[in-house]
């Protein structure tokens, strides 16, 4: 009998002030009251023994440095005594916006009115070409552990990623072979999860498997 296929389960951070008017980046801003509040609630759904996340199935978890990211992670696992492996990384950062940083899309466009992040990036910071090249590298971490599950044996199966919409949208762009500004396509709620995996029994052929669970989509 065939192991089960192993997956990536991708969580975008909880609601913060900046996700509800609609700017950006890489400003280290905290949780909302209400934020910590739809994690807290989501995890008991989510995150546990025989449910759809299950720490003993996660073989990491890379979570970006940033605190709403930080504290939607610990959030997740705190009614949970076995706490996964985890590993800050800056490569999961959102998109660094440069000269952009903390602006509305529509602040952004009185400068710049044919500006999209997904053609043409962030002036003084990540370029559509560096924003791929990140989030390649990061699937690339993510698939050697799915190898090393699928061929050596690997106890377990899982990889779990905590960080922001951007990020998230790239990454389920890349992870199934799309160029980068299909990720315009993908919306990604605050505190909801998605999985990637994979068709047919074969890590050649990655697939999206969910979006936006428990998330509230208005």
């Amino acid at each position: 009998m065939a192991r089960p296929m192993p997956r990536l389960f991708l969580i975008r951070h909880g609601e913060t002030e900046w996700s509800l008017n609609g700017s950006t980046g890489r400003t280290d801003i905290p949780l909302t009251t209400r934020g910590m509040e739809q994690v807290s609630e989501r995890a008991k759904i989510l995150v546990g023994d025989g449910l759809m996340v299950d720490p003993k199935n996660l073989c990491t978890v890379f979570v970006s440095p940033r605190q709403r990211a930080h504290k939607t992670f610990h959030l997740l696992f705190s009614h949970v005594t076995e706490v996964p492996h985890h590993i800050l990384s800056e490569e999961v950062r959102e998109w660094d916006y440069g000269d952009y940083e903390g602006l509305l899309s529509s602040e952004i466009k009185e400068k710049n009115p044919s500006w999209t992040i997904w053609k043409d990036g962030c002036p003084g910071g990540e370029s559509v070409v560096e924003m791929e090249s990140r989030v390649d590298t990061v699937i690339a971490k993510v698939r050697e552990y799915h190898r090393q599950y699928k061929e050596e044996g690997l106890n377990t199966r899982d990889v779990m990623i905590v960080a922001h919409g951007h990020f998230s949208r790239v990454l389920i762009s890349r992870w199934v072979n799309f160029p980068l500004h299909l990720g315009t396509h993908f919306n990604v709620e605050p505190g909801s999860a998605a999985i990637l995996s994979y068709n047919h029994n074969s890590l050649a052929e990655p697939t999206l498997n969910a979006l936006n669970l428990y998330a509230n989509i208005t």
